[in-house]
C-alpha cells in the first residue's frame, strides 16, 4: 500500500498576502474557494510537486503563523534556488553545505521557515 503526503497546512494571517507570496516564488494556485461565509480555502502547489500547500480562514486549522519550520523541500541545484530566491526580492539563507546536502532557507511573509535541499550525489 503507497501512502502519498498531498497536503500540507501552513498556518498565516494575511491569506491575500502569502497567496501573493507563493505565487511570485512560482507556486501555483490550484484553488481559491469561499464555499461558505467565514471559510476560504487556498491550496498551492510547487512547481513540479505532487504535495501541496493550503491556507485560509475558517479551516479550524490550530497552528500559529510564524511556527511552522518543517517543511523540506528538494531541489535539483541550490544554488539556482537560491539565485531565483533572491531575483525576486526573497530573503534566503544559504547555500549550507552538509554531508547529508546542500540547504538553502527562506521564510514566508509570517516568518514561517522553509528548508530546500539539494540531495547530495550518491552516485559519485
Amino acid at each position: 500500500m503507497d501512502w502519498k503526503i498531498e497536503l500540507i497546512f501552513v498556518p498565516v494571517t494575511d491569506v491575500d498576502r502569502s497567496k501573493a507570496f507563493y505565487e511570485k516564488i512560482g507556486f501555483n494556485a490550484d484553488w481559491d474557494q469561499t464555499p461558505v461565509d467565514g471559510l476560504r480555502f487556498v491550496q498551492m502547489t510547487p512547481p513540479g510537486s505532487a504535495c501541496s500547500i493550503a491556507f485560509g480562514t475558517g479551516l479550524g486549522i490550530d497552528l500559529e503563523p510564524g511556527k511552522q519550520n518543517t517543511i523540506q523541500v528538494v531541489v535539483p541545484d541550490a544554488d539556482e534556488a537560491l539565485a531565483h530566491l533572491e531575483g525576486l526580492g526573497v530573503e534566503a539563507r544559504g547555500v549550507q553545505e552538509l554531508a547529508w546536502g546542500r540547504f538553502v532557507s527562506f521564510d514566508d511573509p509570517d516568518g514561517n521557515s522553509w528548508t530546500l535541499q539539494e540531495l547530495p550525489d550518491y552516485g559519485a
